[in-house]
């Protein structure tokens, strides 16, 4: 994804002007007593994000990639999920095709109220911002950034082959998000980012697909990680990010899911929010003391299990577990 941008009002000043009149959506809060639900597991989550480091950089194109997509496929599967890998091409900032897989595994497939939940599961083909000049080119491992959010969407759906909840689930992991150009780059635009949601929103992968509203993670997993406001979600789906907000302070978690603002980021969520007409919230961590509003260790060689920590995979996946069985 691409750096922070906190000049948000002349962002979505732009977003109106390239995309068309822009519709406003946001989902009802209904108050009502909380459920009891499956206990999520952080310390599960987290091995499955081990699981997807393990293979290596998940660079589209690399054996590490495929590996990791047939653990994925297969996992989900097992874990009672419909499955469907959605094959196409993107053209990259630098003009070259790359092939794409995007992975939906559905649960109660018939239901019409559906929620999804999303992450992108590639890596960053290069370490742009590395401190190491000569690491530059190297993939990263994306522990935070990619395979975290995969691994809460895993432990989720153990959760569903245990308790089906009683609205319809999509988990969909994104490919081709971390391929945007780096910055300098002539083709440096905001559209080179996220292909994968692009081509999902673009391609649903059932016709007259219709999902509810959704709710996107990227970087859920580090230490001490703080999750605000993100304002694209804000803008156009404020119901789904006051209903986690909410969630997250019923459960006891207020200090990391702030009722602040924070930035706005090009993310998968602005596709899907812009193209497929269905409102999703990114958790994302923020930090605002960070110049490019992300922890020092993003898109550097430092993205890896060390920056995970089960006990934010926990509160985080608690968080939707709540949301998802109180639907």
């Amino acid at each position: 994804m691409k750096l922070y941008n906190l000049l948000l009002p002349l962002m979505l000043s732009a977003l109106v002007a390239c995309g068309g009149k822009e519709t406003k959506q946001s989902e009802t809060v209904e108050e009502k007593p909380m459920v009891e639900v499956p206990d999520f597991s952080g310390d599960s989550a987290y091995l499955y994000v081990d699981m997807q480091v393990g293979f290596g950089p998940r660079v589209p194109g690399t054996e590490a990639h495929r590996l990791c997509l047939d653990y994925l496929k297969n996992s989900f599967e097992a874990f009672g999920a419909e499955v469907i890998v959605q094959e196409g091409k993107a053209k990259l900032y630098n003009g070259k095709e790359m092939p794409l897989f995007n992975l939906i595994a559905s649960y109660y497939p018939q239901a019409e109220k559906r929620v999804i939940i999303c992450s992108h599961w590639d890596s960053r083909p290069m370490a742009d911002h590395d401190p190491v000049e000569a690491n530059r080119n190297t993939p990263i491992l994306g522990a935070n950034d990619g395979a975290s959010g995969v691994g809460v969407m895993l432990e989720l759906a153990r959760l569903f082959s245990l308790q089906m909840p009683k609205v319809g689930v999509d988990l969909i992991c994104f490919d081709l998000e971390d391929w945007g150009a780096p910055e300098g780059a002539e083709s440096d635009h905001q559209d080179t980012w996220c292909l994968g949601s692009q081509y999902w929103a673009n391609h649903l992968h059932q016709p007259g697909y219709k999902a509810n509203y959704g709710i996107l993670l990227d970087m859920v997993g580090a230490p001490g990680a703080v999750f605000y406001r993100e304002q694209i979600s804000d803008y156009f789906a404020a119901g789904v990010v006051d209903r986690i907000v909410k969630t997250a302070a019923d459960l006891g978690f207020a200090k990391i899911f702030p009722n602040e603002k924070g930035g706005a980021v090009t993310d998968d969520h602005l596709y899907v929010n812009r193209v497929a007409r269905i409102p999703m919230a990114d958790i994302i961590q923020f930090a605002p003391q960070s110049e490019t509003g992300f922890a020092h260790y993003w898109h550097t060689l430092d993205d890896n299990m060390k920056n995970v920590s089960a006990e934010t995979l926990d509160m985080v996946g608690s968080v939707l577990a709540y949301i998802i069985y109180n639907e």
